[in-house]
């Protein structure tokens, strides 16, 4: 009974790993340019938001200063 759950487990990971090896096959990787413009990207709305959380942010902070300024 033992080697039976151990036969049925190496099946099961080997099958896994062949699906996995299978997927991978299907990735399609993107060529220099689109990387290149995927990553700018990526930068640039990083930045952009980083910017206007930070004006939120201050904007708030000088809000809840000017309240407790008044209290």
């Amino acid at each position: 009974m033992g080697d039976t759950a151990k036969t049925n487990e190496t099946a099961q990971k080997n099958s896994f790993f062949k699906g996995l090896k299978s997927e991978f096959k299907k990735i399609i990787w993107p060529d220099k340019e689109a990387l290149t413009k995927q990553t700018a990207g990526v930068v640039v709305v990083t930045v952009a938001l980083g910017i206007i959380i930070s004006i939120i942010d201050l904007g708030i902070k000088f809000g809840f200063d000017k309240i407790l300024q008044l209290g």
